[in-house]
């Protein structure tokens, strides 16, 4: 979408701020907004931003040895494809942005958004496309000074459906608004635990729709008086993850088999053996805080072992399966691992980095496995090759700083400022050590 077809869809709908938005190595949705006389001129030539914004961890602190500090600038430079007027907020319009070389105009070295973008034309130059749904889970949250789940336990029950029926129609009528196309939607296990289930894209507008979900479901929350959370594990016993389903295509779906005994194609089979070889490094990009560590526990249908199966919650990487009529065009890979304090252009980039890799590379992830391993004994594990995923973000990070394959796909200044964020907040973490329950401590020692 033009510049000038944006300034006239933001005139013909009243809109007085286009919000210009990115998400940073901290995995929140930022952004600025300008006024609609100054529409033309941030579409045309961005907005300028401080480097240092790639220096902010999830706690909202600047990590002050990183590096990006006080110097330096580059530029949101808007993409007009993903553009979109935000019916359910008073007189606004957004838009999702890339980081630019504020001199050169090229893509920044540090930005998520820009080298999801350059792993998808290598891929395109390879005459491949990936196809992707980012699948969500949040709890609508009573906004209270002790916040509680809204409503009651939900696992597909009616009840659920009716509790929470006028927040999620209009979420559901927002995103359609904006041109999301929406699959279905289901309470999900805990209390106030809600998914609503969108239809697949291609390349990197999916993820920009992903971003746009979750500003949509927080504010159409918001407006009900409700808070809405998408932490993973947000209260006892309850979790919220963002299974990453994927799949690649020519003319084709060149994850689909040919043989009817086979749940994947050759490349299929290739690209999980990849995910599988990279997986705890990956778990740094797809599961990034120290509470990511707290869902992934075995038996809670979050996945904590590196395996791969048909239909298997518990593995890692999921076949989900489908009709005999269907497999031509639904047959894909779910990577389940992951959450939504990811930076999803990361999230997916990693993905499909170790994936390709285990592609070139012919990496056979073995039989899948056909039962959930935290019953399997450590016997069958061994001998089947499958680990206990890393338990804590440190373990993840460090996986991810020996992983060349990833680190080359990120590139050395997005790698490193990446690393440094987030060992900014596993320190903080540590560090806590020091006053944890030091009260209760003290009266038992």
């Amino acid at each position: 979408m033009n510049t000038q077809t944006i300034a006239d869809r933001c005139e013909k709908a009243d809109v007085e701020l286009l919000r210009l938005l990115y998400v940073g190595n901290d995995g929140v949705v930022r952004g600025h907004a300008v006024e609609r006389n100054h529409v033309r001129d941030a579409l045309d030539a961005g907005v300028p931003l401080p480097e240092l914004v790639q220096s902010f961890n999830a706690l909202g602190h600047r990590v002050k040895d990183a590096r990006f500090d006080a110097v330096g600038e580059v530029r949101l430079v808007p993409d007009g494809s993903s553009f979109r007027v935000l019916d359910h907020e008073d007189r606004v319009a957004a838009v999702l942005c890339s980081l630019r070389d504020r001199d050169s105009g090229d893509p920044w070295d540090a930005d998520p958004r820009s080298a999801l973008s350059r792993q998808l034309a290598d891929l395109a130059a390879e005459g491949l496309e990936a196809a992707l749904a980012l699948e969500s889970e949040f709890h609508l949250v009573t906004d209270e000074e002790e916040p509680s789940p809204h409503g009651d336990r939900g696992v597909y029950s009616t009840a659920s459906m009716r509790n929470g029926h006028e927040v999620i129609l209009d979420i559901v009528d927002a995103l359609k608004a904006q041109g999301i196309d929406v699959a279905k939607y289901y309470p999900e296990y805990a209390a106030g635990k809600h998914e609503v289930v969108t239809e697949y894209g291609r390349g990197i507008g999916a993820v920009d729709d992903y971003v746009f979900l979750r500003e949509t479901v927080d504010a159409v929350a918001d407006a009900h008086e409700l808070g809405a959370t998408f932490l993973p594990y947000p209260f006892d016993g309850a979790t919220n993850g963002c299974h990453v389903h994927l799949s690649l295509w020519d003319d084709d779906n060149r994850f689909a088999p040919t043989d009817g005994d086979r749940a994947l194609s050759p490349m299929g089979r290739h690209f999980v053996g990849g995910i599988l070889a990279h997986v705890p490094a990956l778990l740094a990009l797809t599961s990034p805080t120290v509470n990511s560590y707290a869902r992934l526990r075995p038996q809670a249908g979050a996945a904590a072992y590196g395996c791969w199966g048909v239909g298997n919650r518990e593995a890692a990487v999921r076949i989900p399966a489908v009709a005999p009529d269907e497999r031509a065009t639904a047959t894909r890979v779910e990577f389940r691992p992951a959450d939504n304090t990811a930076n999803p252009y990361l999230s997916v980039l990693g993905l499909l980095a170790a994936g390709l890799d285990g592609v070139r590379n012919e990496i056979d992830p073995g039989p899948p496995l056909e039962a959930d391993p935290a019953n399997c004994d450590e016997a069958t594990l061994a001998e089947r090759g499958v680990d206990r995923l890393p338990t804590t973000l440190g373990a993840a990070l460090d996986a991810l700083a020996d992983d060349e394959v990833l680190r080359s796909a990120l590139g050395e200044p997005l790698a490193a400022s990446y690393l440094t964020v987030k060992r900014s907040e596993w320190e903080a973490f540590t560090d806590s050590g020091a006053t944890w329950r030091r009260d209760q401590f003290r009266d038992t020692f």
